[in-house]
Order: C-alpha cells, then structure tokens, then sequence
C-alpha cells in the first residue's frame, strides 16, 4: 500500500477493487483545512472516467502491470491465444479487450499486452499493418475524380476504402484504429 501523495500520472491502481488508471492527478492547498489530492482515472474495464478526492496520507493500491510484446498465435472461442516472445508461455486473451482494432489482426502478429497479476487487463494492437487486397473491383478509365475511393476487401475479410489505383493483390497499410487506408506498400 501507498499513500495518494505517492501517485503519479499513468500508475494503475485499484479502488472498490476496480482497476483505474491515473489520467490527472493535482495536488490542492486551499486557504481553510487540510491539503487535499483531486484526481481524473479512467477505468479500465468500461474506460469511463471517475473523479476522485483523497487526503494526502489516505492508503492506495498501486498495482504491478507488466506489458510486453506477444504473438497472435490462433483464435479461441472469444479469446485469441498469444505466446510470450520470451518464455514461449501461451495465454488467453479476451477479444474484448482489442476493441475494433480486432478486425485487423492476423496470425503471426505482434500484439502489446499487459498484465496485473496472470490477469490480461489491457491489450493493444499494432497503430497500423499491412495487409493484401484480396478483392477489388477494376478502375473504369475516366473515373478520376478527386480522391475518388472504391470499395476493397483486405485479407482478414474487412471492408475498406482505397483510391483507385490500388489493385487486387496489392498490400496496403491500414489504421487498426480507424479503419482508414494509409499507403501501397511496395
């Protein structure tokens, strides 16, 4: 256990046993009582944000979370298996915790995830891959309007818009986050 005065911007710590994340974290004197700490944490499981107050010598949790890098090996049911790049340990983790980027990610993938205790808590994909068109239909001559974009279908089997140059089994590079075509890759 800690006390407030030792918690800092991005530590993760747990209250009413709820993992939260510190977001902002001021420290306040004012002119009548005691100083005082007010914080934003964002919690993890829901990402809402909850505003806190604690005394200056009020005990915390500060938790331990170990992220590191690990390969998407296979899917499971509503969880993908990922083997540590290190140890070759295999672990379950939740689809859920990849958000929309899930849709992007292929075998063989370096995914970032972190741990509290055995316990997947956060899970972030690659901020873009490259992946190949595996359908496309052909540009029509004459159809070159400015940014004019057409429906192609990646790999994975999602959807996306490209401009019109782009070919059936060209690779591109996609935004896991958006979903948005960023470049052809050579």
């Amino acid at each position: 256990m800690a006390k407030a005065s030792d918690l800092k911007t991005g530590n993760i710590v747990r209250v009413n046993n709820e993992l939260l994340t510190v977001d902002e974290f001021i420290h306040r004197t004012p002119g009548k009582g005691g100083a005082f700490y007010v914080g934003k944490f964002r919690n993890i499981k829901t990402n809402k944000i909850v505003e806190v107050r604690m005394n200056t010598d009020e005990q915390v949790e500060i938790c331990r979370v170990e992220t590191s890098d690990y390969q998407y090996l296979y899917e499971e049911g509503d969880y993908l298996v990922v083997m540590d790049n290190t140890t070759f340990e295999q672990f379950n983790v939740p689809k859920t915790l990849f958000g929309s980027s899930l849709r992007f990610i292929k075998e063989g993938m370096n995914l970032l995830i972190s741990f509290e205790s055995e316990e997947p808590i956060m899970a972030q994909a690659p901020a873009n891959v490259e992946l190949e068109i595996v359908y496309t239909e052909p540009a029509v001559k004459g159809d070159t309007s400015t940014n004019a974009l057409k429906a192609a279908t990646v790999e994975t089997g999602i959807e996306i818009k490209v401009p019109l140059f782009v070919n059936q089994g060209d690779k591109v590079r996609v935004d896991t986050r958006t979903g948005d075509y960023i470049e052809r890759v050579k």
